[in-house]
């Protein structure tokens, strides 16, 4: 068997084909000698769990999970880091040699990386807005509390699941939880969106106005050009727009790094796409 089937490695998602994940995980490993044979592979919607399992099965040691199956692998995991416990939701997985399934939450720190590291763009003492309440806000709430905005106010649709957020991270440190409509007469400094409406070219129904003088508009999802919510920002003010396409590598780096003890340099990967 060669090297390569060996290191069997894939994102799992729904829809997936636009993944980048697997182009960013071979250029890890060619900068750092590693073979790999990652794929992109679409479960069925209500066939998660079997798709890894199979997958496992047939040599797989590992695999991210993207939208909407975050909290399904983290139902799916034995064991599972802090963070990944605390926020209910699993991107990446490691088949232990036992049979076991450990979890991990590499978002958050993916998207703290970029936002500071990449963007120059401080958190401490900052008004944050994060739209949504799934599973890719769960994994970066954690993190995001961690550098102590001035306040972070989670805004949903069903305020319920945003409540519901508010109380599981409260150990850590204060949220708001909030509808769309409370949102009114609010400016915030970063604006993040945790929602997958740029998959289907829609934008969440927050405030116009609602960016602060030299406002940074965040989208986690990333495409080829500016994403639905990046233009509407920029038209509504935002001094800055980004995707989440550094985030997506840096969150792969750490993902990485886990499973073969390497941390691959990320800003010649970012260049590169």
């Amino acid at each position: 068997m060669s090297p390569v089937s060996d290191n069997r490695y894939a994102v799992f998602g729904n829809p997936v084909a636009h993944s980048k994940s697997p182009r960013i995980h071979q250029m890890f490993a060619e900068q750092l000698g590693v073979d790999i044979d990652y794929q992109a592979i679409e479960a069925p919607v209500n066939g998660f769990d079997d798709a890894i399992r199979s997958f496992r099965d047939t040599g797989g040691k590992g695999c991210n999970i993207t939208v909407p199956f975050k909290q399904q692998a983290w139902a799916l995991a034995d064991t599972k880091s802090g963070r990944a416990e605390l926020a209910g939701a699993v991107n990446t997985l490691r088949f232990e040699t036992d049979g076991s399934v450990f979890g991990e939450n590499t978002d958050g720190i993916g998207l703290l990386r970029d936002l500071t590291l990449n963007l120059d763009t401080k958190i401490f003492d900052q008004r944050i807005l994060v739209i949504g309440a799934g599973g890719a806000v769960r994994g970066i709430l954690g993190p995001l509390i961690e550098q102590a905005p001035k306040k972070l106010v989670v805004a949903n649709r069903t305020v319920e699941k945003a409540v519901e957020l508010a109380k599981l991270f409260s150990t850590i440190g204060p949220i708001e939880p909030s509808g769309f409509e409370q949102l009114a007469g609010q400016k915030f400094d970063i604006v993040i969106n945790g929602t997958a409406a740029s998959l289907s070219g829609e934008v969440p129904p927050i405030p116009e106005d609602c960016f602060a003088d030299g406002a940074l508009a965040y989208d986690l999802m990333y495409a080829d050009e500016p994403t639905p919510f990046m233009q509407w920002a920029t038209a509504r003010g935002a001094a800055k727009v980004a995707d989440g396409l550094g985030m997506l590598v840096e969150q792969a780096a750490e993902s990485f790094s886990l499973w073969f003890g390497k941390r691959p340099d990320t800003s010649v990967v970012i260049a590169a796409l």
